[in-house]
């Protein structure tokens, strides 16, 4: 009996200071977590790699960190993936002027995108990206299928569907969106921030085509001091989906855009009810109201404050209340947003809301 005692005293001690080792390697783990990630891009062979791709692979299947990629200076032909397991990435390039990801294939939506994010938490800065194909099929550019995305200062650049706007929260500041039909396109619930939008079309071709496919579905393209600018004339949208919901604030339209401004793409008028496309305090000679389909909407300052309310939050969700991103990578910080955070806030305050 005694000798069963001390086995059991023996086997408890051993479980205790097991136990206290676990605890002791989970307080040094904290002590000393994984620092973030650099990588260096450059095709003079002077960084880490000189493709885009490889410093993507680089990156660890389920990162749980800050990644920091920099791609320096160069026309880099290559197509490039984000997987989903590799989520806190940030990609800054010096300039979009000077920081080129190209490609030229032309085909199905799902697979022609010369840039195509998949993981969450994903930032992109001072990057052009281009589908070189030209006219006559679809050449998506850029392809975000991951949540909560955010573009800063790139340059987007195809013809027929350009952006595929998939799906997840997305925030674009500062970019230049250039194409001809339906090149903003998808079932994302996104906000576009002082980027310029600039059309191809020649013949009426859609800026926009919104999936947006139940009432129950968060998603809708929020488009909030842009300017819009190109050649021969087009349309700010037409439906992708049954229940697509497009804003537009603030922004200044040029005369391409048709008195008409919408199109309903074949959809019944009952199916047009449930179509939500807005447009508040836009300006320029495109943004005249008076010929506008009679299904569109001309928002009162309480509909648009609900819409910054929501679009607040979207951008909170996405880079964080004080900007910083939380786990995303380092990147060299693009001003403006206090301003038009208070503009914001002082309109839906006048509105009587509250942008939380």
């Amino acid at each position: 009996m005694q000798n069963s005692t001390k086995s059991y005293y023996w086997q408890y001690m051993a479980m205790l200071f097991f136990y206290a080792f676990m605890v002791m390697m989970g307080v040094l783990s904290q002590a000393h977590p994984t620092p973030p990630i650099s990588l260096t891009v450059d095709q003079s062979g002077k960084g880490d790699y000189t493709k885009i791709q490889d410093a993507i692979d680089a990156v660890p299947s389920n990162n749980a960190v800050p990644v920091s990629i920099w791609v320096r200076p160069g026309v880099y032909q290559e197509k490039v993936y984000v997987p989903a397991d590799k989520p806190f990435i940030t990609m800054s390039g010096t300039n979009a002027e000077q920081t080129i990801v190209t490609w030229n294939q032309a085909g199905w939506i799902n697979q022609t995108a010369v840039f195509a994010v998949w993981a969450s938490d994903f930032t992109g800065r001072q990057l052009t990206i281009q589908n070189t194909y030209g006219t006559g099929d679809k050449t998506v550019a850029l392809r975000v299928s991951g949540d909560r995305a955010a573009f800063y200062g790139c340059k987007i650049l195809s013809h027929q569907d350009a952006l595929f706007d998939e799906i997840g929260k997305h925030y674009y500041k500062d970019c230049f969106i250039q194409g001809d039909t339906d090149f903003i396109f998808g079932s994302a619930d996104s906000l576009y921030a002082n980027c310029h939008l600039h059309t191809l079309s020649g013949q009426n071709g859609a800026i926009t085509a919104q999936r947006r496919t139940s009432p129950s579905e968060e998603s809708g393209f929020t488009f909030l001091w842009c300017n819009i600018t190109g050649v021969k004339t087009a349309l700010l949208g037409r439906p992708w989906g049954p229940y697509a919901r497009v804003v537009f604030a603030y922004t200044q339209m040029s005369n391409v855009i048709l008195p008409q401004g919408w199109d309903s793409w074949g959809l019944s008028p009952y199916n047009l009810s449930n179509v939500f496309y807005g447009e508040y305090n836009c300006f320029g000679p495109g943004a005249v109201t008076t010929q506008r389909v009679n299904w569109a909407h001309k928002l009162t300052t309480r509909e648009f404050a609900h819409f910054m309310a929501q679009a607040s939050a979207l951008r909170r969700t996405i880079i964080g209340s004080d900007g910083g991103g939380g786990k995303r990578g380092a990147s060299t910080p693009i001003g403006g947003e206090g301003n038009k955070a208070n503009v914001e806030q002082a309109l839906a305050s006048a509105a009587g809301l509250t942008i939380e």
